[in-house]
């Protein structure tokens, strides 16, 4: 259980030494720099967002890591502005001095040095840079704390009526909250739960935890309320929270369709400025290309420690780096933002033979059973000559696109696990509805119903159940139960049958939890279907952009390169210099396919973790890097 006092952040001098001392080399640092930034006012209002968010460390240092990287993205920002500036051709120089004497009146304009605009132009990018970056983190915590709302205002209904099932047992407030909080299936609204009983506990009082929880929660117009009611019924009696919950189920139920509207365009934004930022380095590519004729300077070598590297090829891998980074960074805020409860995770099961059974069905064994594919893409792609970049590629594609298929097959496995378990609800609901113990019903259901694919699940609880018969079985039907989540594997089979072991080791009516389930799986399965649909939408961009951005390095490869080629061969001209070697074909359109490919790939992560997650990812990336790969060899410019 997670205690309230990482969630909260230090308060105090004893607090911040004690989180000092707790902190990494770098983190103690940062804090030590810039701690006292958090006091200021520009961040008054990031630290009411913060306490809407569920971050694990504490305001102070979440302010001062944000410092930290603004100002080293500022530095990264203003070095490239600086070597442009300083590589620019005399003529452009020539072009500021006539507009600064169009301008201003001040008669013939002097040329402006190249130091003084690099440092000016640094400067000011070095300002804006790092106030967007702040600016940014500020943001971002409040997109912590609208997901958390919406996550919120989605599972509370179904929590609500969990409750309800509760109620009509013998549990009280604080267990019908504690098994709430153990359920993970309801997201959020389990979190809060937890801060609740984690507060009661440092204070003694229920009632404490419930008003502080509805303070600080970002869900100020569902959950807040609903704590405090939830306090004030559960002060009049059982009968009282019983009739309340019921109440509040219904009318959740009906709100919910009204935020969901709300929240459609939550994920507009990201996927906006994620094609935005994988765009941008393919055309800084060309621009630097084109520039290269213009200004030598930037074909100039520059001695590293592994050897020496032209400024322009340093600019065009660090933009296939910086495009990765972008692909890796929107596909985790995808994930992060994706709702808790609709999240699949696959483990590996325990011995190396379990691991090569499961890995056909299983991506986490398939993962590693076919890691051995990367090694052989490697290896092939040496042995064909191929560039070492190329060769990690084909050993990237040979291992994730059989890892990414043994996914898909999974996930159509699940879904249709989970088509069937509304009919397998259904089914136990009549023969339960008819005074029959839940055991018999499932073993009837097991015999007379078709379930496909869950068949063999049910089988296997209907005799679990049949060895808890005896009088003090419960312990064993709640195991029997888990087992046959943990053999079904997916979040719906957790949510719904999670309702069913808690309502009834809480002594609930066994008929009206049953009610309660077959409102809850249909909703549940409804809300899979559409989170499916909206998440589509992305997947589209992801494949999109990656398409787009092949298609413009393609057409600059075919039609504008071998311009620029014969232009640098020519003899320079008056107020240019041109470099004879600034344009080397096969040198120019192999960065190129590395910028191309690198978004393809970072695409693919995007589109991957708006699908179903990290191994829809790989498989997405896969198959975008070697269509990119493809179509370069294919027009002949790889």
């Amino acid at each position: 259980m997670r205690d309230e006092s990482r969630t909260r952040g230090p308060t105090g001098e004893a607090g911040r030494r004690d989180t000092v001392s707790r902190l990494s080399v770098l983190d103690r640092t940062l804090y030590t720099l810039f701690a006292s930034e958090a006091d200021a006012a520009r961040h008054s209002a990031h630290r009411e967002q913060y306490r809407g968010t569920d971050l694990r460390i504490g305001f102070d240092v979440y302010v001062a890591r944000l410092h930290g990287v603004a100002w080293l993205t500022a530095v990264l920002a203003v070095l490239p502005t600086l070597a442009i500036a300083l590589a620019a051709p005399v003529g452009a120089y020539d072009g500021v001095a006539r507009l600064l004497a169009r301008v201003a009146p001040i008669g013939v304009a002097p040329r402006p040095p190249r130091l003084l605009v690099g440092v000016v132009v640094g400067t000011v990018v070095g300002i804006v840079t790092r106030r967007a970056v702040i600016g940014l983190g500020g943001r971002y915590l409040g997109w912590l704390a609208s997901a958390r709302q919406a996550d919120i205002e989605r599972t509370l209904p179904g929590a609500a009526r969990y409750l309800h099932a509760l109620s009509s047992g013998a549990d009280g407030p604080r267990a019908m909250l504690r098994k709430v909080a153990e359920n993970d299936a309801y997201g959020e609204t389990a979190v809060a739960a937890r801060k609740v009983l984690n507060t009661a506990a440092l204070t003694g009082s229920l009632n404490e935890g419930l008003r502080r929880v509805a303070r600080d929660t970002p869900s100020r117009d569902t959950l807040a309320p609903f704590l405090l009611k939830f306090r004030e019924h559960s002060e009049q009696g059982g009968d009282a929270l019983a009739n309340y919950l019921d109440l509040e189920a219904r009318m959740l139920g009906h709100q919910r369709s009204q935020t969901q509207r709300r929240n459609e365009g939550f994920l507009e934004l990201i996927a906006e400025l994620f094609v935005v930022l994988l765009v941008m380095p393919a055309l800084l590519v060309v621009v630097l290309t084109v520039m290269s004729v213009l200004a030598p300077m930037l074909s100039r070598a520059i001695s590293t420690p592994m050897g020496s590297i032209t400024l322009r090829a340093l600019l065009i891998y660090g933009a296939a780096g910086f495009v990765l980074l972008v692909g890796a960074g929107a596909a985790a805020t995808v994930g992060h933002l994706r709702p808790t409860e609709r999240q699949v995770t696959y483990s590996r099961p325990d011995g190396a033979v379990a691991t090569v059974r499961s890995a056909p069905t299983n991506p986490a064994s398939g993962a590693v059973v076919l890691a051995p594919l990367a090694l052989g893409g490697i290896a092939a792609g040496h042995v064909a000559g191929l560039h070492p970049l190329g060769s990690l590629l084909a050993g990237y594609v040979a291992w994730g696109v059989p890892v990414g298929a043994i996914a898909v097959r999974r996930a159509r496995i699940d879904d249709a696990k989970d088509r069937e378990i509304q009919e397998f609800v259904h089914a136990v609901s009549g023969h339960v509805g008819l005074g029959r113990p839940f055991g018999e019903a499932v073993a009837r259901v097991a015999e007379d119903v078709d379930l496909g694919p869950l068949g063999p699940d049910v089988a296997s609880l209907a005799f679990d159940l049949s060895l808890s018969d005896s009088p003090d079985g419960t312990d064993r039907r709640t195991a029997a139960l888990s087992r046959f989540v943990d053999r079904v594997g997916t979040p719906l089979a957790a949510q719904t049958m999670g309702l069913v072991t808690g309502a009834l080791d809480a002594g609930s009516d066994t008929e009206a939890v049953f009610e309660t389930l077959q409102t809850e799986v249909g909703q549940l399965y409804h809300e899979k279907r559409a989170l499916r649909s909206d998440l589509a939408v992305y997947v589209a961009v992801g494949w999109v952009t990656a398409l787009l951005v092949v298609g413009i390095v393609v057409a600059v490869d075919l039609y504008v390169l071998d311009g620029f080629a014969q232009l640098s061969a020519m003899p320079g001209s008056a107020g240019f210099a041109l470099d004879p070697d600034a344009i080397q074909l096969e040198r120019e359109r192999f960065r190129f396919a590395v910028v191309a490919v690198a978004t393809s790939i970072a695409a693919g992560w995007f589109a991957g973790m708006a699908s179903r997650g990290p191994y829809d990812a790989l498989l997405h990336s896969s198959l975008l890097g070697a269509l990119a790969a493809a179509v370069f060899a294919g027009v002949g410019l790889a």
